[in-house]
């Protein structure tokens, strides 16, 4: 990879903030910088779930199948515990 250097203007108190906000987490604005045009170009990729809740289409894709099929049987059976007595 290749680092090229980019010069952007910006509001001077969003610089301030962003750079305490780089410090917080102990990383460099350009890292910074970099991971969120990282983020919006795969953000561009991936499909946008339809009719989905902005909560809900941030939620989508956190489980793996399996660990959702897993997830849905041990609630199957909480819930054959919970209301078998």
């Amino acid at each position: 990879m290749m680092d090229t250097k980019l010069t952007i203007k910006l509001d001077k108190d969003v610089i301030e903030q962003a750079k305490d906000y780089a410090r917080q987490k102990h990383q460099s604005l350009s890292v910074l910088v970099e991971q969120y045009f990282r983020f919006l170009i795969v953000r561009e990729q991936e499909p946008v779930l339809p009719d989905l809740s902005p909560i809900v289409q941030n939620l989508s894709g956190i489980l793996t199948p399996t660990e959702t099929s897993q997830a849905q049987e041990d609630y199957t059976d909480y819930l054959e515990r919970k209301y078998s007595s």
